[in-house]
């Protein structure tokens, strides 16, 4: 897994900021240095071998978890090539959407009709993408950080536009509770950046919501869209009478 070798980076990173070489290990560990080094390199410890290893280095094996916490990175945003890969499969893209709405591998396959295969099969790739963290027993873990973002412009938000913008928009808005404003007006540059805030602002909200609500049962949790936009604009109906 992602994550043991991981661990191990970090146990590797520990080793040399305290200046302990493997055959220092070997002594304390009653252990041939060989078979230290085929150790570390097979990445196959037991966690109690770990403890004796941090014991070397005067540490607990909590702060060697703390430092490996905090050398993970969260993902603020995707790469180009990384947003393209997701685009170029609808099947790993959907169930990206998945898990960034809190679904749990039961979830994903009880509700649509994905294999547990191809489940699988989508999970390895996000972890491999450092999106989750694939841990035992298909528990997901997200490592999306509480700002990530699609890139402006990239191929995630060009799908968005091309395939999701209009299907969202056309449906109605009248049942379900839903709603719908569109609001027009002249506004001055200052009232602009005060609404671009708010809507930020209601953005975060929104996402602190989500979080909150992943801790409840599915049955209670409903597939909602929420979108925000603030642009110049002009009515097209209008452009034929402004003045060049």
């Amino acid at each position: 897994m992602a994550q043991t070798e991981a661990i191990i980076s970090t146990l590797k990173r520990a080793l040399r900021a305290s200046g302990l070489t493997y055959a220092d290990v070997a002594q304390g560990l009653g252990m041939s240095e060989a078979n230290v080094k085929r150790q570390f390199a097979s990445e196959r410890f037991t966690l109690a071998r770990i403890e004796e290893i941090c014991r070397l280095m005067q540490m607990d094996l909590s702060e060697l978890f703390q430092q490996f916490e905090a050398a993970r990175q969260r993902i603020v945003h995707l790469s180009e090539a990384q947003e393209r890969e997701l685009v170029a499969d609808p099947l790993l893209l959907m169930v990206a959407v998945f898990v960034q709405n809190h679904l749990g591998f039961a979830d994903i396959t009880g509700r649509y009709s994905i294999s547990e295969a191809e489940c699988i099969r989508c999970l390895a790739k996000l972890d491999r993408l450092h999106i989750i963290d694939l841990l035992p027993h298909n528990r997901i873990k997200l490592r999306i950080d509480e700002h990530f973002s699609w890139i402006p412009g990239g191929p995630i938000e060009r799908y968005f536009e091309q395939e999701v913008q209009q299907q969202f928009l056309r449906g109605s808005f009248r049942k379900s509770g839903g709603t719908r404003l569109f609001c027009t007006g002249m506004l001055s540059e200052h009232s602009r950046q005060l609404i671009g805030r708010r809507l930020q602002a209601l953005s975060q909200e929104i996402a602190e919501l989500q979080r909150q609500d992943a801790s409840r049962p599915l049955a209670e949790r409903h597939n909602t869209g929420v979108l925000l936009a603030l642009r110049e604009w002009e009515f097209s109906a209008s452009q034929p009478f402004l003045r060049k």
